[in-house]
């Protein structure tokens, strides 16, 4: 009988160190993303390319050649174009990447995630894309400067319903 009292006082203070190393590791050390004076850029976005190729008008030949319930008049390539990336800080390039289309066919959107970080202050950001590798240059083309503080984050997105780049 007497162990019982025993039990429940190691039972008490083994709580009791369980809740003070939770209680301690919930606040310390304490996590920084960012080291001190900087900001954050963040791109992120999702865009299918342009189509490799145009749609060509198939024979009269090569139409009766295909089942009846899979006859299309144009035959268009699946394949996208891989969208290329460019951002410039203040008039140095800061990244550039072509970003390749997903799926097995490669028809799907390209996706691309990146975090840098860059010093906080005023800045002249340029962002340029192409999704289509037919073309030479960039299709879109976004530029905003804008002042930051330490621990603010810049997002670049795309959408190009919305007029393309979008700097917020």
């Amino acid at each position: 009988m007497t162990e019982r009292p025993l039990h429940y006082v190691a039972q008490a203070i083994l709580f009791a160190l369980f809740a003070v190393f939770i209680g301690y590791f919930s606040t310390a050390p304490q996590y920084r993303h960012l080291e001190e004076g900087q900001a954050l850029l963040r791109i992120s976005f999702r865009h299918p390319g342009k189509p490799i190729a145009d749609c060509r008008v198939r024979t009269p030949e090569e139409l009766a050649s295909v089942p009846l319930h899979l006859r299309t008049e144009l035959d268009c390539e699946r394949e996208r174009s891989p969208v290329h990336l460019q951002v410039e800080v203040d008039g140095e390039l800061l990244y550039d990447e072509w970003v390749a289309p997903s799926g097995l066919r490669k028809d799907g959107a390209s996706s691309t995630y990146q975090r840098m970080p860059i010093a906080a202050g005023e800045h002249l950001l340029k962002v340029r894309i192409n999704d289509d590798r037919r073309v030479a240059g960039f299709t879109y083309e976004g530029e905003r400067r804008v002042q930051l503080t330490e621990g603010q984050v810049v997002l670049v997105d795309f959408i190009a319903d919305k007029g393309g780049v979008i700097i917020r």
